[in-house]
């Protein structure tokens, strides 16, 4: 098939979504579809060699209509280009089929507010966004997707983006498929894993016994690291713990904070990774107390690597983990219940037993599902297209 995705980028080195449409890219050309690839920036060694490119103007202007901009032009280039069919990912519209990885802008924008400690923060964050017209353009932009005159078939990635549709639109559109993120495994295959650990934990200044808890994120703010550091000091001090955070560089007001709470020789932080292979590699379990992610990615890598996993309700991928080899944690805010959740998995004969159990859950959900559950979808969308 020749399969259009669209997306206003692909470095993966950004992880999420861009990360999954490389992974995914690679395997559709693996089984010899032809990719076309719409967008407007793109990293074409990570990307296979064979991809049809089809550079969309960057999109000028304020933040509320460049989205609108990216859209309108996928939508001509994709009438020119005639795809057997076509995948959009984010804010487009007319593709065959919307996969929207970053969930609902209704719902980002609700679990936004959470993030904020207190009801009365939350409250004028939510009378902030009332004010501002990107969040405005991007709610009519969403109705125009999911509810315009064009009714794409449409993929998410979880139970709780499903949803979200009945709770903020109260509405769910018909014949919505559910189809949970997956990440490629061989990513993190390596035979000379346990050397690789041990010299990233040097790099570190680690010693092997310590219990490292990896947090990994470019959203700082969305994703709970001021939580986790403020549940810190709920960790047992008798257990050899240590912190790792990796991502956005700029962590001074959490370097800030972590010294205000007395916990800073517990934290470690790296800054940007533009392959975190090592980190999960160097780390004991996963700590992500997120305040939305549709189905994180993280998570599934981490359960590839056999880390047990630390997450909130608010993520999807919740849905892919068992009490065995996570802590599923109500509230992000309550430092004593996430606190208590990290010290679980300090203790190493309970992280033995949950390592083996996020081994197992890795192999449940593969990629290769996932894209077999995809090309269905693919393949049924065009034979309704051909038959129209």
């Amino acid at each position: 098939m020749n399969i259009a995705l669209c997306h206003p980028s692909v470095v993966p080195a950004r992880g999420g979504c861009e990360t999954y449409i490389s992974d995914l890219a690679r395997r559709l050309a693996r089984d010899g579809h032809a990719v076309h690839l719409f967008a407007s920036g793109w990293d074409a060694t990570a990307l296979p060699a064979a991809t049809h490119f089809y550079r969309i103007a960057r999109p000028s202007g304020p933040r509320s209509i460049r989205a609108w901009k990216f859209a309108a032009a996928c939508e001509v280039a994709l009438r020119i280009a005639q795809p057997d069919v076509s995948i959009g990912f984010d804010k487009t519209w007319g593709q065959d089929i919307l996969y929207p990885q970053g969930g609902l802008h209704a719902a980002t924008n609700a679990h936004n507010q959470l993030k904020h400690a207190g009801r009365a923060s939350q409250w004028i964050a939510s009378v902030g966004k009332w004010f501002d017209p990107a969040n405005w353009s991007y709610s009519q932009l969403e109705r125009k997707q999911y509810f315009g005159e064009h009714r794409p078939t449409i993929v998410v990635n979880s139970e709780m983006v499903r949803g979200h549709f009945e709770q903020f639109y109260g509405e769910t559109p018909a014949g919505i498929r559910v189809l949970r993120s997956a990440i490629d495994p061989q990513r993190f295959a390596a035979d000379d894993r346990l050397k690789r650990r041990a010299d990233e934990r040097d790099r570190w200044g680690v010693p092997p016994a310590t219990s490292i808890g990896l947090f990994i994120a470019t959203n700082y703010r969305l994703k709970g690291l001021a939580p986790l550091l403020k549940a810190l000091p709920h960790v047992p001090r008798d257990r050899d713990f240590r912190l790792v955070v990796v991502g956005d560089p700029q962590t001074k007001p959490y370097e800030r904070l972590a010294e205000s709470l007395g916990v800073a020789n517990r934290v470690s932080f790296l800054g940007f990774r533009k392959d975190p292979k090592e980190a999960y590699f160097a780390a004991d379990f996963l700590v992500h107390p997120t305040f939305y992610d549709p189905c994180s990615l993280v998570v599934l890598e981490a359960l590839a690597c056999g880390l047990p996993v630390v997450t909130t309700r608010y993520n999807g991928a919740a849905e892919l983990l068992a009490p065995s080899n996570s802590v599923v944690v109500n509230d992000p805010h309550d430092a004593k219940e996430l606190g208590a959740a990290v010290a679980r998995f300090t203790e190493p004969a309970v992280r033995l037993t949950a390592s083996a159990s996020a081994r197992e859950a890795a192999k449940a959900w593969t990629f290769e599902h996932h894209y077999r559950g995809l090309l269905t979808i693919l393949e049924e969308t065009r034979a309704v297209k051909r038959a129209a």
